[in-house]
């Protein structure tokens, strides 16, 4: 079976700076035939998928090892996320968007506010790129994102928040693209009746959207360009 495979971030470079491989996967149907077509064909991959250090997802779901495989299955090899396709129309699509362009912080505020007469509490995480990061100077900053993928992850933050807490609303906002030093890059706005709520959520968000969003970081800096594969 001939299989294409997406490549983000680290994994195109690892692959000459191609941003897909394909595959003859002659020896089954599963994702653990799969890793062994690419160790043997891409050595360094194979390794990083060994240490989970990337991680192997079928139409946009992350997979085992024994997961099978179909003709026309969307993979892709995912490196750690870093955080950031426009969404899907939805009923709440301005409350969960990936976009390249900037936002307005207090436009943001009104939208969440407008949501609910009960809203007493709003907190707020903005995200903005730094000059220096992990003792290195940095000019600038692009941010890669699985397309789909990521606005699904979005959602499913909103969606868990909004029932784990007790909170009225979430807005969750992540731009792409290159980014200047001082520019926003995410802003996460949550509004409760209350402030203790709210800052929980807030909190969470972030966090979670840090470990399970398909967006990636790349630094440019003086000596080149650099990868992150995880930060605080």
């Amino acid at each position: 079976m001939m299989v294409t495979i997406k490549l983000f971030g680290m994994t195109k470079v690892l692959a000459g700076n191609q941003g897909s491989l394909s595959l003859n996967v002659a020896s089954g149907r599963l994702v653990k035939d799969l890793v062994g077509a690419i160790e043997v064909s891409h050595p360094a991959i194979g390794e990083l998928i060994h240490k989970k250090k990337v991680l192997v997802s079928v139409n946009q779901d992350i997979a085992h090892e024994d997961t099978s495989l179909s003709d026309g299955d969307e993979i892709a090899l995912l490196p750690p996320f870093a955080g950031g396709a426009e969404s899907e129309p939805t009923d709440d699509s301005q409350f969960v968007r990936v976009q390249r362009d900037d936002f307005s912080v207090d436009a943001e505020i009104n939208r969440v506010r407008g949501r609910s007469k009960r809203i007493g509490g709003i907190s707020i995480f903005l995200g903005t790129a730094r000059d220096r990061s992990r003792g290195r100077d940095v000019d600038g900053i692009t941010f890669e994102h699985y397309e789909g993928m990521a606005q699904k992850k979005l959602r499913e933050i909103r969606e868990r928040a909004l029932k784990e807490f007790d909170i009225l609303e979430l807005l969750i906002i992540h731009r792409y693209g290159e980014i200047s030093i001082g520019e926003n890059i995410v802003l996460i706005i949550a509004g409760a009746e209350h402030r203790a709520e709210a800052f929980t959520a807030c909190r969470w968000a972030i966090d979670e959207l840090k470990q399970i969003t398909p967006i990636w970081k790349l630094e440019h800096t003086p000596e080149g360009e650099v990868w992150v594969e995880e930060h605080p």
